[in-house]
């Protein structure tokens, strides 16, 4: 897939994530899970978020990459886990195309599966999702960023000018 078909974008700072964590983590505090099963690499932070807001100490992973930056090519799943889910919650940043969701709810069909983006085409496969995005929508999530010095605007136009 291109990152032809990306026309909007929506930057998530840490602060903005963390917060979204503990909303849904609201919608959460009354079940017990077993443990969590984060879908690396994305769903590391949130997993570590989630884990401490509802107190879950047993954490495993399920490692798959489908993307490499804005492109999107097939799976490859790194390592799976050995049990159906029952129990435990599992824990994605988005869903998107729902490739990769669809591969994990095949590993780990009993296991409630929650994301904290999600967009139109993957949303059908998620238990939960906090917030629904476009589909033509590229999330900047904040591991993904660094803060770099921007020139003041007034030097900028400057600049150009001469």
């Amino acid at each position: 897939m291109s990152t032809d078909r990306y026309h909007q974008q929506f930057t998530v700072s840490w602060d903005q994530l963390h917060r979204d964590v503990r909303v849904l983590c609201h919608q959460l505090v009354e079940r017990d899970f077993k443990g969590i099963v984060a879908i690396t690499r994305g769903g590391l932070i949130p997993a570590a978020l989630i884990a401490r807001e509802l107190n879950v100490r047993l954490i495993d992973t399920v490692c798959i990459k489908s993307y490499e930056h804005k492109e999107q090519g097939g799976l490859n799943v790194m390592k799976g886990v050995d049990h159906d889910g029952d129990g435990w919650l599992l824990v994605d940043d988005l869903v998107d195309t729902g490739k990769t969701a669809q591969a994990v709810r095949e590993m780990l069909p009993k296991a409630h599966f929650v994301t904290i983006y999600a967009k139109p085409e993957g949303r059908p496969l998620v238990d939960q999702c906090l917030t629904e995005v476009a589909q033509d929508c590229w999330i900047q999530f904040p591991w993904d960023m660094g803060i770099a010095y921007v020139e003041p605007l007034v030097d900028q136009v400057r600049s150009r000018d001469s």
